[in-house]
């Protein structure tokens, strides 16, 4: 069976999501396509690491559906690395070779995969250093790489800065940029409005579980189609 080039575009459709009676994604529709960068906007509350999570498959919608151009591979061809990656008591290394192992990747490759994502990410010196050591910029990064050891199609990032530094956050952005070059599909939530500034090639921006805009971060910043979004970018959005 011939392998599909891609799993893009990736559609959200009529998508909707509700917890304890609340609902939290409203009638979402949108398609995420190959490129720069597409960074999901809004303020606290608005739905965006639901929406992400969604889109990766850790959720069932209550409504509507996630459809990838590929569907067979999605699962496969994806990743995503959270705000608090969580780490296995082992080696920094370790923790580079084990979702290698998970995905099915040949043992003959492991070492030289998890060695270039650790080496990619500026941890190859660390490599034998227990994981649990590391300080939280490099724990970040250490998620980064065993992410980019999979070589995923798509790579789902949420809020991977939150509780970081000024300097292990422009770490973490280089990291994001390089991957983003070589062609990985970075779809990222944030709340910091300059790293979306920074980053995005495409703006979502959510309010109140709804996609109000999806457009290119240049016409998003200085021209908001919506009074929302301009609210947003003042700083007078009130939820």
């Amino acid at each position: 069976m011939r392998v599909p080039d891609t799993i893009l575009p990736l559609r959200a459709e009529r998508l909707g999501f509700s917890a304890g009676g609340v609902a939290i994604l409203i009638d979402v529709s949108m398609t995420i396509d190959a490129g720069a960068p597409t960074l999901i906007v809004g303020p606290n509350g608005a739905g965006k690491s639901v929406l992400l999570r969604l889109l990766h498959g850790l959720l069932v919608p209550s409504a509507g559906g996630v459809v990838w151009a590929a569907e067979e591979d999605a699962a496969r061809r994806q990743a995503m690395v959270f705000q608090r990656p969580v780490l296995l008591r082992r080696s920094v290394l370790a923790n580079a070779l084990y979702p290698l192992k998970l995905a099915g990747v040949a043992a003959s490759e492991r070492q030289d995969r998890a060695r270039a994502a650790l080496d990619m990410v500026g941890l190859a010196a660390l490599a034998e250093r227990p994981a649990r050591r590391l300080s939280g910029g490099e724990r970040q990064r250490l998620a980064l790489a065993r992410a980019a050891a999979l070589a995923p199609e798509v790579l789902f990032l949420d809020e991977p800065c939150a509780n970081l530094d000024p300097a292990a956050t422009r770490a973490v952005e280089e990291i994001v940029c390089r991957l983003a070059a070589h062609g990985t599909k970075i779809v990222m939530t944030t709340h910091d409005l300059g790293q979306a500034r920074r980053l995005a090639g495409e703006v979502v921006f959510l309010h109140r579980g709804r996609v109000l805009e999806q457009t290119p971060a240049d016409g998003f910043f200085m021209q908001p189609a919506t009074p929302e979004a301009a609210a947003f970018l003042r700083g007078d959005l009130v939820w």
